[in-house]
């Protein structure tokens, strides 16, 4: 649960610091009349997030276990694509998201009343469907049902607080901070559902190797334990690991969590002015 907490919370204050920059502009230009045509768009990427997460859960059932281990691996792969490029893409494109939409919003509002809304609808709808597939990939990894939504929603509906808080200007976030450990964490918990994804192909039979196990740690914790429990909710940690899962996850967290950290600090300066600028156009 605190994983997809994590999730929804990081993704959820995505979207709304969007919608927060697009609402402040268009009441800062004399725009307010346009403000119902962003909350359409927010409306149509909602529902189609939903609708692709419930495609997502629904969807696949009715197939053998094969196909199904073999789908949901390679979703939960593409997930942890996705999530890597929106952390990376977080980190650098905070430094012109607030001068980029602003750009979009004065080419939509001199055209149709379509405009406007498409450019909620995307600026939200990329973030909805991130978040749609990586909760079910993680879901997946966890083996959970309905803790994994819990969390998850508890995350966006405090992001969707916080948004609140900083649309009337009582809150102010040092953003640079909270996507830089917000993202690290991510980058764990992608790692454990990449692992998870690889051991879906094996149980296919896609991949080798299923039964040669790096360690297997279940008479010390115990899968279906507190511990385990807490382990495979936050880090997807498996007692009984194979060989080409535990490289996978090494392969994967050491170098993206070096190159992210990295790309972080060498720009110190874009880096400290970016909350700034972000409350500015709050």
């Amino acid at each position: 649960m605190t994983a997809n907490f994590l999730i929804g919370l990081r993704e959820g204050l995505e979207a709304v610091l969007v919608v927060v920059l697009l609402l402040a502009y268009l009441q800062k230009t004399g725009r307010k009349q346009l403000i119902p045509r962003i909350f359409a768009g927010v409306g149509i990427a909602v529902a189609v997030s939903l609708g692709f997460g419930a495609l997502l859960t629904f969807g696949p059932r009715g197939l053998t276990f094969e196909a199904q281990e073999a789908i949901g691996g390679s979703l939960s792969i593409v997930a942890v694509g996705f999530v890597t490029w929106m952390v990376f893409w977080m980190a650098s494109a905070s430094k012109t998201l607030a001068s980029d939409l602003r750009g979009k919003v004065d080419q939509a509002a001199e055209g149709s009343a379509w405009g406007l809304i498409m450019v909620g609808a995307f600026a939200v709808g990329r973030e909805g469907l991130e978040t749609a597939m990586f909760l079910w990939a993680a879901t997946r990894a966890t083996g959970e049902t309905w803790q994994p939504l819990v969390g998850a929603t508890l995350g966006i509906i405090v992001a969707i607080g916080l948004g609140a808080l900083l649309h009337r200007g009582v809150l102010k976030i040092n953003l640079s901070k909270f996507f830089t450990w917000t993202g690290a964490a991510l980058i764990v918990v992608a790692g454990g559902v990449l692992a998870y994804g690889v051991h879906d192909l094996q149980e296919a039979a896609i991949l080798p190797g299923l039964h040669n196990l790096a360690f297997d740690v279940s008479h010390i914790i115990a899968p279906g334990g507190f511990l385990g429990t807490l382990l495979k909710g936050v880090f997807n940690f498996s007692p009984a690991t194979t060989w080409l899962e535990a490289i996978v996850w090494v392969t994967y967290v050491v170098p993206v969590m070096f190159i992210f950290f990295r790309r972080i600090a060498v720009p110190k300066k874009a880096v400290t002015a970016a909350p700034v600028a972000a409350h500015a156009a709050v």
